[in-house]
C-alpha cells in the first residue's frame, strides 16, 4: 500500500513548492555544479516521502503518549526512532531559533502590508473604523466617515479652544 493512500491523499496534493525547493537545492551545491530536472524533481519526491515518514511516526509517538496535537516533542522523538538522532539537536536549535523569532514578531508592533507600522492600539482603532466602514455599506452602501488620526485631533481640539 502506498503510503500517500493512507493518509487520503493523491501525490499530486502532497508536494513541494519546486521554486522553493530549486533555489534550496542550488543554494546547498557550489555555483559550477548544475542539476538536471530529473534530479531536481526526484529531490522534491525524496523531500516529500521523507516529510510523510517523520509526520508518520510523529503521529505513532503522540498517539502511544496519548495525545491528540502532535507536539515539536514528538517530532524530535520520531527522529530518534527512526534513526537520526545526529539531527535532533540541529532540528531543536532551529525550533527554539524559530520560537525566538515568533516572540520578537509578537512583541513588535503590528506591521501591514504598505510597511507601515502600527502599535496594537491604533491598529485595534483602524480595525474598529474598517467594521464600521463595512457595516454601513452593508446598511445601505454608505460609507462611515473617515476619522482623522489622533494627532490630527489633538491639533483640532487645542485650536478651536
Amino acid at each position: 500500500m502506498d503510503p500517500m493512500d493512507i493518509i487520503g491523499k493523491s501525490k499530486e496534493d502532497a508536494s513541494l513548492p519546486k521554486a522553493t525547493m530549486t533555489k534550496i537545492i542550488k543554494e546547498m551545491l557550489p555555483p559550477d555544479v548544475r542539476v538536471a530536472r530529473d534530479a531536481q524533481d526526484l529531490l522534491i519526491e525524496c523531500c516529500v516521502e521523507f516529510i510523510n515518514l517523520i509526520s508518520s511516526e510523529s503521529n505513532e509517538v503522540c498517539s502511544r503518549e496519548e495525545k491528540r496535537t502532535i507536539a515539536p516533542e514528538h517530532v524530535l522523538k520520531a527522529l530518534q526512532v527512526l534513526g537520526f538522532s545526529e539531527y535532533v539537536e540541529e532540528v531543536y536549535s532551529a525550533y527554539e531559533q524559530h520560537k525566538l523569532e515568533t516572540m520578537h514578531d509578537l512583541s513588535k508592533s503590528v506591521k501591514w502590508g504598505n510597511g507601515a507600522e502600527m502599535t496594537e492600539e491604533e491598529a485595534l482603532a483602524e480595525q474598529q473604523r474598517m467594521f464600521a466602514e463595512a457595516r454601513a455599506r452593508m446598511n445601505g452602501g454608505a460609507t462611515a466617515p473617515k476619522q482623522p488620526d489622533p494627532e490630527q485631533r489633538f491639533s483640532l481640539a487645542t485650536t478651536k479652544g
